[in-house]
Formats: C-alpha cells, structure tokens, sequence
C-alpha cells in the first residue's frame, strides 16, 4: 500500500484556489484546472434574514432594481473590503459554485491578490473573509506581482520588468526583479473612476442621469484615450432620466465628448506611471528602453491608451495576452509553483 504524506493528501483532495477579488470583477482559479469561475464583484441579500439571492451576474443585473427588502451592491469599492459580512457572503457563494462538481472534506488553501498599497487592518479583512468563508490557509499577493507572472514577464531574472496593472477600483504601477518589487505605487484611481467621469459629465453638459452601467458601456463602446479621425465619428444614443422635467430622455453622445469626460481620470494614470519611472534605478531604466512597458486589467483596454502612455514616456508599451486575467493567472502560477515563488507572496 502507498502512503501519501499530510501534505501530499492536501494538495490530492482539495481544490486549492487563486482568487482575483477585484472590485469589478471576482476571477477564481482552480488548482490542476485553470479558471473556472469568472463574475462581477455584485452580491444581492434579503435586508432582513442577510440570506444571500444572488451573486454574480445575476446579482448584477438587479443594481438599481430591487424592491426595498433586497440590497444588490458592490461589497469592494477602490480594490478593498467595503462590507465584510456581503464580501465573505459572495465569497462563500463563489467556492460553493466552484466545488458543485464534488463533495471534499477538505478546505482548500487560496492565494488572493490585494492591491499594493492595502493597509493591514485591510489585508486582515480579506484574510478573515476568506477564512470566515470555508478556506483553511489564506495567502495574499500584491495585484501588480501577480499580473507581471500572469503575463509572462520574467520577474525571476535580474532585469526591469515594469507592470502597469488598471483595474476597477485601483491603478497598480510596479518595477519587479529578481521576484521582488523594486517600487510600487498604487492610486485608487481605475475603471469605476471613467464610469462616475462619464456620468458627472453627461449630468453637467446635458442634465441628463445615467447609471454606472450605462457609463461603462459607453466606454467600453466608444471610449478612447486618444482621438484620431477614424473614433472622432462614432457616436452613441444614451437613455436617461431628465433632470429638468424628471421623465426619460435620449441623447446623442459622440466620442470626442468621452474622450473629454476621461482625461483628468487619465492623466492621474499617466502621472503615476511617470512617478515609478522617476524612482527606478538607472540600471533597470536601461532595461526598460528595450523591454518597455506592459499592460494588464480591465482598464487597459481603453482604446488608445497603450500609445498615450508611449507617447508620453517615449518607451515601448504593450497590452499583456488577456489582460483581464493576467492577475488570476499569475496568482494560479503561484499556486502551483509555491516553493518558487514563496518570496512573491505577502508577509
């Protein structure tokens, strides 16, 4: 008969996870599986019992339509626990989802990406979530050293590798090398911020409200850092609330008008981005005239915005290989490989 050691039997019968527990989006990466999961961060609850209705797409699609005895909210707002009872709710309801297929005995281990610039009292939230949650050990990960070995750079080897991770809720900008990271800024400055740009600026110019999803889907439509003559053309109709007469109106947005709604929200990005290449090391500099810089998160794809940055830095920039999961990718990697990449993680 073959013996396994503990911790061989673990790793056997549980399903170890990496979790991306963004403030848009929530993405989990089952051990041996690859992800397997992949939801907005919205979990619905009864007011009263806290009994948990939806959590995921469903759930978002009820943001701004439930009755009074139901709450549908985001529980991370700029990356971090804004509710921990909603937070270890949509957690608890992501592992069961992940673990429908089979029944095991025991908890699994997660790894979960923070943003680098979390506070203690912060990081022990998502700890405590995530233990409250079913997990038997809790890892956490800074977001810009998972998405750098989601996209593939070589965060092992002597050289520069400059990550710029935009998410939902924050911007991360690192130089890594040799697994650790050289300098780190972090800006709670991301995705949500073009959306609520977008919807002060459409209130502002036309009295008209709109909702954060129909901002993002402007967007994701026709926004664009950068206007040339082929973008300056496209248009979008909005439907909103008339601030003036209270009743439904539609107007004509064009993308020149989005464009301007996000500039301040972009060059924040941009200034940050110029802050880590002031504070980095000559000899890294160097490197980072060849390598340049890359892209990941959700953010990162705003049309345009690559070669803004380029256009700014003077430095090659490119957007990773699906930039929206790069950070869960990196932190499975980290799953798989632990004893190589144990001085990534977080003390």
């Amino acid at each position: 008969m073959k013996f396994f050691p503990a911790r061989r039997l673990f790793s056997i019968f549980s399903n170890d996870m990496a979790i991306d527990l963004g403030t848009a989006n929530t993405v989990v990466y089952a051990r041996n599986k690859g992800i397997v999961l992949n939801e907005p961060s919205v979990v619905a609850i009864k007011i009263h019992t806290k009994q948990v209705l939806a959590a995921g797409k469903s759930a978002k699609e009820m943001l701004g339509k439930t009755p009074e005895n139901i709450i549908a909210c985001r529980p991370l707002r700029d990356g971090v626990i804004a509710d921990f009872e909603l937070t270890e709710s949509m957690i608890r309801h992501f592992i069961l989802t992940v673990h429908n297929d089979r029944r095991t005995l025991i908890r699994p281990r997660m790894i979960i990406g923070v943003p680098s610039g979390i506070t203690q009292v912060e990081k022990r939230a998502v700890k405590d979530s995530a233990m409250q949650a079913g997990a038997r050990e809790v890892y956490t990960i800074i977001e810009p050293m998972a998405a750098a070995i989601g996209a593939g750079l070589p965060v092992q080897e002597p050289v520069g590798n400059m990550i710029v991770d935009i998410g939902g809720g924050t911007t991360e900008v690192a130089i890594i090398s040799l697994k650790s990271v050289v300098f780190c800024r972090s800006i709670r400055v991301g995705g949500d911020e073009m959306d609520q740009a977008i919807v002060h600026y459409v209130k502002r110019k036309y009295n008209l409200l709109i909702g954060e999803p129909t901002a993002e889907q402007i967007k994701k439509d026709i926004g664009s850092a950068l206007i040339n003559e082929v973008n300056a053309q496209e248009t979008i109709k909005v439907k909103g609330r008339d601030l003036v007469t209270g009743v439904p109106k539609t107007i004509t947005l064009s993308a020149p008008e989005v464009n301007e709604s996000l500039l301040e929200t972009i060059a924040s990005i941009i200034d940050v981005v110029r802050v880590a290449l002031e504070n980095t090391p000559p000899e890294l500099s160097s490197d980072l005239v060849d390598r340049g810089i890359v892209m990941a998160g959700g953010g990162s794809l705003l049309r345009g915005l690559d070669q803004l940055i380029a256009k700014e830095t003077g430095l090659p920039v490119r957007v990773a290989d699906n930039p929206l999961f790069c950070v869960v990718n990196g932190a499975g990697k980290v799953l798989e490989e632990m004893d190589f990449f144990r001085e990534a993680l977080m003390e």
